[in-house]
């Protein structure tokens, strides 16, 4: 069986080992552009032990952001990306940037620009509209991810990670509930899908076998109506045949209408109501439950879901969602995924890849409450652990 630890291949890039620290908005650039504090936090997991870790949250627009203060993809934050990677690299780790466009995930009055979606509807983050995307807004929206792509290799990254899940602007076109079009983006699920592949077709032909491609795609909305495991297989094997991705990393939920579904565990409703101002604030606390809704924890609770991928496809696959032993790395060697992803438990512990390689008994420390979550509005990190 292989062993997590050892070195191995992700497309053109070699990591030192199968452990990917997943993106998770980091909440540290309140300009949009890379910070002293966000370089300090990949490279705390770099020196912790990942082969490679994740920087999100990149956008390709501005209006594709879910709020103002995330990075997107523009030459003035090339030279704080270049700082970025480096000191990743002198760590001895891959680096990762996650590139997409949050189209109705994005706050169109924080970024000054309206929300973009398959068709209109009320944002509940900005209480504004969410535009329908126009065929000119598309074309526009997959060049500035080939042109995203560029930057980030110009930028020093190992690797991209295109962001088809959670219901962020592809992934809403995937979705037959949040996807009501009848031109070549809505209907079908060919035609749903079509976004996704123009996108990743361009990233490719733009980067080519200079850096490692990946994406996040959802296997499951986790909303009545939405994406569903058949069509998402179907996406996965279109994605596959057109040769423009070196891995799939298996996600699910929607930060529009059911985040719980992807992170499972505790849910933090206070803790999210007070970092929101009024009305927002009272709303969450009225009808929280409702939207942020709670399903257990267990260890590994994407896999049953992932091996219907496994089987098949041939393309290497990233598990996410529960992996914080050495146990369950095992198991997802085992079953033949070729890396594993993890977010919460290095938050609590950045070092526990290198304390698992030496001692696989070893336990997280991460309990899973799940108050991490609304610390990304501010800096993320875990409330556990001083600051």
């Amino acid at each position: 069986m292989t062993d997590v630890f050892e070195p191995a291949r992700l497309g053109p890039v070699r990591l030192r080992n199968r452990i990917i620290k997943s993106a998770t908005f980091e909440g540290r650039t309140p300009d949009a552009l890379v910070t002293d504090d966000l370089i300090e936090f990949h490279t705390r997991h770099a020196a912790g032990g990942v082969g490679m870790t994740t920087v999100a949250y990149c956008a390709v627009s501005p209006e594709g952001r879910t709020d103002r203060h995330q990075i997107w993809m523009r030459p003035e934050a090339v030279p704080g990306l270049r700082r970025l990677t480096d000191a990743v690299h002198a760590e001895g780790a891959a680096i990762s940037a996650q590139l997409g466009h949050a189209g109705p995930v994005a706050n169109g009055a924080s970024n000054r620009a309206p929300a973009l979606a398959p068709t209109r509807r009320m944002s509940p983050l900005s209480l504004q509209p969410i535009r329908a995307a126009t065929t000119g807004d598309l074309a526009r929206i997959v060049r500035d991810h080939a042109r995203a792509a560029r930057l980030a290799l110009e930028s020093g990254f190992d690797a991209v990670e295109i962001h088809f899940g959670h219901n962020y602007l592809v992934s809403s076109f995937l979705s037959p509930k949040l996807n009501r079009r009848t031109d070549d983006y809505g209907g079908s699920t060919g035609n749903r899908a079509r976004l996704a592949r123009e996108v990743a077709r361009a990233v490719r032909d733009e980067v080519g076998d200079r850096l490692a491609i990946t994406a996040k795609l959802n296997m499951d909305d986790g909303v009545p109506g939405g994406l569903w495991l058949d069509e998402s297989l179907q996406v996965a094997q279109w994605l596959e045949a057109d040769g423009s991705l070196d891995a799939l990393e298996l996600t699910a939920g929607s930060s529009l209408l059911n985040p719980m579904y992807l992170f499972t565990g505790e849910v933090p409703l206070r803790e999210f109501a007070a970092v929101f101002p009024a009305p927002q604030r009272w709303g969450i606390r009225a009808v929280g439950r409702a939207f942020l809704r709670e399903y257990a924890y267990r260890e590994a609770y994407l896999l049953d879901r992932a091996r219907q991928f496994r089987a098949a496809l041939g393309m290497p696959l990233i598990l996410l969602g529960g992996i914080s032993t050495k146990a369950t790395m095992d198991l997802a060697m085992a079953e033949g995924f070729a890396f594993v992803a993890m977010a919460r438990a290095l938050l609590r512990e950045p070092d526990l890849p290198r304390r698992l390689q030496a001692d696989a008994t070893t336990k997280s420390l991460c309990i899973h409450c799940n108050k991490c979550m609304p610390t990304i509005y501010r800096r993320t990190r875990c409330v556990l652990v001083p600051d």
